[in-house]
């Protein structure tokens, strides 16, 4: 890409983050992250845990990754923010391709997971290094790989009608934390946790 297309690139996803800022404060009410019972929803001991492990594993491997755009600070907020949207964004989406979601909440969604995985880090490298990086492409969509599995595993949740399910096949998504047993998902987890561990692995022999 060259220079008049980063520039068109950056206007174009600028804007988009612009637009999805109007229409999440245009009616804020109306999405889940914005209630009481989203943070409920994350901060439950299960969750928390399996999080600060990703969290320090990421940032502890980053200068080994052979990437000179993968540092401490990058590692941390992107891990964050995938923390924050992931269970949202992934489970909007999947609405949204069921037909149950407003194509605004399904724009900011978009929004919610490109801004994680690509827009936050673009700008970093840009005001870090003065350049687009040349990988925003790559990272785009090796990120994402990381940022699927990790918005389903923090949907897992089990019931007694359904047993083990990911919350946002439910219509109210946001269980309680004593739903939230994770004996009941354990397996399932570890699955998600052994599929982004390869990924992760597989990236750094690169």
């Amino acid at each position: 890409m060259n220079f008049d297309g980063k520039i068109a690139y950056v206007v174009l996803w600028g804007t988009a983050c612009q637009f999805a800022v109007y229409f999440y404060l245009k009616d804020r009410r109306s999405f889940a992250f914005s209630r009481k019972e989203y943070i409920r929803f994350l901060f439950v001991p299960w969750k928390i845990v399996t999080f600060l492990i990703a969290l320090t594993g990421m940032v502890a491997i980053a200068p080994y990754s052979g990437d000179p755009t993968w540092d401490h600070l990058d590692a941390f907020f992107m891990s964050v923010l995938t923390f924050a949207g992931a269970p949202w964004a992934v489970g909007a989406l999947y609405k949204s391709f069921k037909g149950k979601m407003p194509w605004r909440q399904t724009f900011v969604a978009f929004c919610v997971w490109m801004f994680s995985v690509s827009w936050s880090y673009d700008l970093y490298i840009l005001f870090r290094d003065g350049r687009y990086p040349a990988e925003w492409l790559a990272n785009m969509f090796a990120s994402s790989t990381l940022y699927i599995p990790a918005g389903l595993l923090w949907n897992l949740t089990w019931s007694k009608e359904k047993g083990v399910i990911f919350s946002f096949m439910e219509e109210d998504r946001l269980r309680p934390p004593d739903h939230q047993d994770f004996s009941k998902v354990f397996w399932y987890a570890m699955l998600f946790i052994a599929f982004a561990a390869g990924l992760i692995l597989y990236f750094l022999r690169r």
